[in-house]
């Protein structure tokens, strides 16, 4: 926690200077004074100041000699103040007792850009893929003692052409398969990830295989697809699309009909589209198709804006969204454009 006021001091100074030169509009009704609480996120606070809070990081990253620039704690009080006739946000750690130890305050209790929690869990269970490349991967013919199931810490026998690569495999199972909305195209098909396992023998094109851990029971048939490396993110940075965007909500995660904040959704956007990790995206409630009175017949109402999400995952046809705001229940079919 060394340096962590004058750092935040600097960074946030240097933040709303950023705006002026920016013209990034700070809200009519900003606080002059905010007191950070449990729960908030830097995502909340920037929404406080700006208009647009997706903007934040960007704005942020012009002083990258500030270390861990996201470090704001439950207690810390905001001020705007003008200097040279620029506003400033200064940070103060809040009240204290006079004592002859330094305060400090450990790095877990700091607030999140994102909150990390809501999206680890779903990250590592699922993946996007072709069902070519689903049905044609090793599978679990047997486990050990004729199990019917098996579960962290037991062995499975796994049967197919293995990823000589790689002695680490996930094991998958088969879950939605996606389809464009509008085109009727096949996006790919989900693969829920079971659990993992290492392989400890292999015997012609049958692996013996120690289970590391287990979400769910694994069965005979489940999938063994090589573990992605791929870097995980550990902050989030919400930006704009570099490109326009036009898509739409085609499945919800927890299968809710009515999507919140902080719910996990699919899009039908993905990599070949330029879709990128942070962007973010607003979200359009689809407009209601109604009967006109007078002229007869039907009429679909105008879409109109009712949340923000961003995105966190991306394959090559679709990608993993998180709803950041949510002015009304969002569903499948909502559309998702430029914010």
């Amino acid at each position: 926690m060394k340096k962590i006021c004058s750092g935040l001091l600097v960074l946030l100074a240097a933040w709303f200077v950023s705006l002026v030169h920016a013209q990034v509009a700070l809200r009519s009704d900003y606080p002059s004074t905010y007191t950070v609480v449990q729960g908030d996120t830097l995502w909340d606070i920037s929404g406080l100041y700006l208009n647009s809070p997706w903007l934040w990081p960007e704005i942020w990253q012009v002083n990258p000699q500030v270390a861990n620039p996201h470090l704001i704690y439950p207690g810390d009080i905001l001020t705007m103040i003008y200097i040279d006739g620029r506003p400033r946000l200064v940070v103060n750690r809040g009240p204290m007792k006079l004592s002859p130890s330094i305060r400090t305050s450990p790095l877990g209790a700091a607030i999140p850009a994102i909150p990390a929690d809501v999206l680890s869990s779903f990250l590592s269970r699922s993946r996007v893929v072709d069902l070519e490349l689903l049905e044609a991967a090793p599978y679990v013919v047997a486990g050990s003692d004729h199990r019917l199931v098996s579960a962290a810490g037991d062995t499975v026998y796994g049967r197919g052409d293995f990823d000589q690569q790689s002695r680490f495999f996930g094991i998958y199972r088969e879950g939605k398969t996606y389809y464009d909305p509008e085109t009727g195209e096949k996006l790919g098909v989900q693969a829920i990830e079971i659990g993992a396992g290492q392989i400890k023998a292999e015997n012609e094109d049958v692996a013996t295989i120690g289970l590391n851990y287990s979400k769910e029971e694994v069965r005979t048939g489940d999938r063994f697809l090589a573990l992605p490396n791929e870097d995980v993110p550990s902050v989030y940075y919400p930006k704009s699309p570099e490109d326009d965007v036009n898509g739409n909500i085609i499945a919800v995660e927890s299968g809710v009909a009515n999507v919140g904040r902080y719910d996990v959704v699919t899009i039908n956007r993905g990599a070949r589209e330029g879709m990128m990790i942070g962007d973010v995206l607003g979200v359009d409630r689809a407009g209601e198709t109604v009967r006109d009175p007078v002229k007869r017949g039907s009429v679909k109402l105008p879409s109109e804006r009712a949340g923000l999400m961003m995105i966190f995952k991306v394959f090559d046809k679709v990608s993993y969204g998180i709803i950041l705001e949510a002015e009304r229940p969002l569903s499948v079919m909502d559309e998702v454009t430029n914010p």
